[in-house]
């Protein structure tokens, strides 16, 4: 299993993480309250956290191939959550 993870600096980390559960949740085995989410997707497992200041995004997957895939659907659904500000993703 490959893992990678990115802070993202938000004030609005609730808001995304409960908005991008929502959205999955009617598709894919869904877990969330407005503080961690777990979402399991055709490409690996994502799991949020939001804190405060910063919503806390971990990808697992099987073959490590598809994690750029993976990273790609994550920011574009979220930007498109986020079109009143700039999130910035910084995967390790």
């Amino acid at each position: 299993m490959t893992q990678s993870r990115a802070v993202v600096g938000t004030a609005h980390a609730s808001r995304y993480l409960q908005q991008l559960a929502k959205h999955w949740s009617h598709k894919f085995d869904t877990e969330f309250d407005a503080t961690k989410a777990r979402i399991a997707l055709p490409l690996g497992e994502a799991r949020l956290a939001a804190s405060d200041e910063a919503l806390t995004i971990d990808l697992t997957v099987a073959d490590p191939a598809t994690l750029p895939d993976f990273h790609a659907v994550i920011v574009r659904h979220l930007e498109r959550f986020a079109f009143r500000e700039t999130l910035h993703f910084e995967w390790a």
